[in-house]
């Protein structure tokens, strides 16, 4: 019976003087002189089709109730296919995220351990590996000076001295080691790019001058602090255990410096400080922190700061450093979390004026250098400074 109300549609019925007058056909229809005398329906033969017909003043009714229950399985039928196309979205965004977070998850995991082991290394493997990582930060710094969200407010530097500033940040972490400070260095380089800059053809801006001698700033200077952390404080951490039953073949214990030791806790607490703050900002993260970084959240960053300073002062009782574990250790990881936060901060303020979502490209769901280690920019020589003013005998 179902079937045959659908089928009223599908024809045009004439029902003589009894039909609907605003109706026509040009099909005949054969009538049934039976009728329900309970529903007052007959049945209608239309050669090999069968619909049901009921009395004229009911015809118009039995029509719309047949045309609304259409239209409302068309519709029906169009939500089943729009929440299938909806639910195929989200399946592979999930699957998209997923893949991105494990790929994130592999590359960090890679990082970290290469990281490690050019740390325990020391000296010019260090020092080689910090010029290299410069080197490709301070391009990506420039390529950000010159895109064209900060380029419409300012007059970028000249290509090639920008190339030509890359080149010199590179060198820096080298000279550090070998000369023991960069003073004089930085000194020389920024006159030389000065000079370069006020003697090129055309109007010299004022602009060019100040981003291309922060450039020098950011990624030259501050990241050297890195190398006179790691090799500059060379002083046995006697009270560490692990030195004791360090091999003599990769050092013996004299290869754990408080350079090591600071070092490791810096960046280790670096770490904690990035991992508890997003899993704090995702869990709890309502407030936001400020208008350049939106998914940056004050639940999040108190969550990063206490990851923080528990794992200085955890890391500081396994290496018996510093001495005054709790005042000096809780001192040490406030102060590299606020390097870390604001070395974030600062890079995002950049790639905000920029208008772009990451620095570069280069390691897959990280983005660039640049955004791997905008945490640590600021952090090394907030570090380096903390121990060498204010721990006496570096804390050992």
């Amino acid at each position: 019976m179902a079937a045959s109300l659908v089928n009223l549609k599908r024809y045009s019925l004439n029902f003589g003087s009894r039909s609907c007058p605003c109706r026509t056909s040009s099909k005949k229809i054969s009538f049934l002189p039976q009728r329900c005398p309970k529903t007052n329906l007959r049945l209608v033969l239309n050669g090999p089709k069968t619909v049901l017909f009921c009395a004229p003043a009911k015809m118009r009714r039995l029509i719309t109730a047949v045309a609304r229950a259409d239209f409302g399985q068309e519709d029906i039928n169009q939500e089943v296919e729009e929440g299938n196309k909806i639910g195929a979205n989200e399946e592979t965004s999930v699957t998209k995220s997923w893949s991105q977070l494990r790929k994130r998850i592999v590359f960090g995991v890679v990082i970290g351990v290469s990281v490690g082991g050019v740390v325990m290394a020391g000296r010019w493997v260090f020092a080689v590996a910090l010029a290299a990582a410069v080197f490709v930060g301070s391009r990506e710094y420039f390529e950000l000076v010159r895109s064209r969200g900060i380029a419409q407010g300012m007059t970028p530097p000249p290509r090639y001295v920008s190339r030509v500033c890359s080149v010199i940040c590179a060198l820096m972490p080298a000279l550090t080691l070998y000369y023991g400070q960069i003073d004089i260095p930085v000194t020389f380089a920024a006159f030389v790019v000065a000079m370069a800059l006020l003697l090129q053809r055309g109007n010299p801006r004022f602009s060019q001058l100040s981003s291309t001698i922060f450039g020098l700033f950011y990624c030259g200077y501050l990241p050297c602090f890195w190398v006179k952390l790691r090799c500059g404080l060379a002083v046995p951490a006697l009270n560490t255990r692990i030195g004791a039953t360090w091999p003599v073949l990769f050092g013996g214990q004299t290869h754990w410096t408080v350079g090591l030791v600071a070092t490791l806790i810096t960046i280790s607490s670096i770490i904690a400080a990035d991992t508890y703050a997003f899993m704090g900002g995702k869990a709890f993260g309502r407030t936001p922190l400020t208008s350049i970084s939106p998914k940056k959240t004050w639940e999040g960053t108190i969550a990063g700061l206490g990851g923080c300073i528990v794992t200085s002062v955890v890391l500081s009782k396994i290496f018996c450093w510093p001495t005054s574990v709790l005042s000096s250790a809780i001192a040490f990881g406030v102060l590299i979390f606020f390097g870390s936060i604001f070395g974030d901060l600062t890079e995002s303020m950049i790639k905000r004026d920029a208008g772009v979502k990451d620095s570069g490209s280069l390691i897959p769901g990280h983005g660039g250098i640049l955004d791997r280690a905008d945490s640590y920019i600021f952090t090394g020589a907030l570090a380096y400074s903390f121990i060498k003013t204010f721990l006496p005998l570096y804390g050992v």
